[in-house]
């Protein structure tokens, strides 16, 4: 009846966990090695029973994971220190702190892309739906409530008698003879199957093309899209002149918004007093928008020594006595609008916080150019400390 067929292997199966877990014993103990278990559940022990090496899969996982790392760190040192370097905020070129998160995510996702596609593939050797046992008593009743030990016809030892023999030996409910399936092959160059394909082709591009350019631009698919409103750049039949962008009205300013009076001036006549005392808080404020801000082109201490290594003119110090005799305004006005190659910083930072940075470089000019007055005034300070 199958003398035609190719020979899989010898199937038997038990009624119990125990009988299973015995019979995988004595065939790993005959010196079988190319055999299979299969049972509804996982039995514990069996992994033990059939001595089944630890998966290579981890070291898969190990590997793509340090090479996602890799890739990541190179790529980013190569673009951000020899291929195009850049200084952000007096950071050096190669700043790893900030390429941790993306090291991680590229990391964890190359590692695990490439565990699920080895395990798939290499592992399982999936898409494999022509396996002998498929459509099989055997398998019906293993995936049911039975468990059931397959020899492989590939392994060295196996002779069919024997086999057989050796099985029976184990008292199993039942012996089955698993085949290969028969070869199938299809001639798929039909001229109907041909048009077929031609058809599905012509239905998904007809499609694709009447839902992208024709469906999403009708009511009510297209979202809105045409609105009663003007659009940046856009023209307008509505006013004279034809334009949609509108020129605010002369003389008016923002509610709540009082406009800075010397913009665009470089030596004004006249300019803001600081409306803010020195205090602690403020001082602090100015610190830190200072560092944020300042450092990168006039240093730690304003001194002039920038940290941008020669990619932008350096500026002169604030300890000169021209940059002392400014009024707080003009340093003020100087970072509003912008004095030589400085550019404004009025749109990064805040009028409170601008002036916050004034009593700031105050502090470091007065720092670094200490009167007698102010040493004595120092050591009275120190002596009162130590006392306390």
């Amino acid at each position: 009846m199958h003398n035609n067929k190719k020979l899989f292997g010898i199937a038997a199966t038990f009624k119990t966990p125990n009988e299973i877990i015995s019979a995988a014993k004595k065939v790993f103990s005959a010196g079988y090695n190319q055999f299979d278990v299969n049972t509804p559940y996982p039995v514990h022990g069996m992994d033990s029973a059939m001595k089944i090496k630890p998966s290579k899969l981890g070291f898969v996982t190990l590997v793509m994971g340090l090479n996602g790392a890799a890739v990541a760190l190179l790529f980013m040192y190569w673009s951000m220190a020899v291929d195009y370097p850049l200084v952000i905020g007096g950071k050096p070129f190669f700043a790893f702190p900030a390429l941790v998160p993306i090291t991680f995510e590229v990391t964890v996702l190359l590692a695990t892309l490439s565990t699920v596609i080895a395990m798939i593939a290499l592992f399982f050797r999936l898409p494999d739906n022509k396996h002998p046992l498929h459509d099989t008593e055997y398998m019906k009743s293993v995936s049911g409530d039975k468990f059931g030990i397959v020899i492989e016809a590939s392994d060295e030892m196996f002779k069919q008698t024997e086999v057989e023999n050796f099985l029976k030996s184990l008292t199993p409910l039942n012996i089955e003879y698993i085949y290969f399936p028969p070869e199938e092959s299809y001639a798929i160059f039909q001229p109907k199957f041909l048009l077929f394909l031609l058809s599905i082709a012509l239905i998904v591009s007809g499609g694709t093309y009447f839902t992208l350019n024709k469906l999403m631009y009708m009511t009510p698919f297209n979202w809105m899209m045409d609105q009663d409103k003007l659009n940046p750049q856009k023209p307008s039949e509505l006013f004279v002149d034809g334009r949609g962008m509108r020129t605010p009205v002369e003389g008016t300013v923002a509610k709540g918004f009082i406009p800075y009076p010397y913009k665009g001036q470089t030596n004004p006549v006249e300019v803001l007093s600081n409306p803010f005392l020195p205090t602690k808080e403020n001082i602090a404020l100015g610190k830190a928008k200072y560092f944020t801000y300042c450092t990168p082109c006039h240093g730690d201490f304003a001194d002039g020594d920038s940290r941008l290594r020669g990619q932008f003119p350096n500026p002169p110090t604030l300890h000169s006595k021209r940059a002392r005799d400014f009024s707080d305004g003009m340093i003020y006005h100087i970072i509003t609008n912008g004095q030589n190659v400085m550019p404004s910083y009025e749109s990064q930072i805040t009028r409170d916080e601008r002036w916050a940075i004034v009593n700031y470089v105050r502090v470091l000019q007065r720092a670094k150019n200490a009167s007698d007055a102010d040493l004595i005034d120092m050591n009275k300070e120190a002596g009162s400390n130590v006392a306390n």
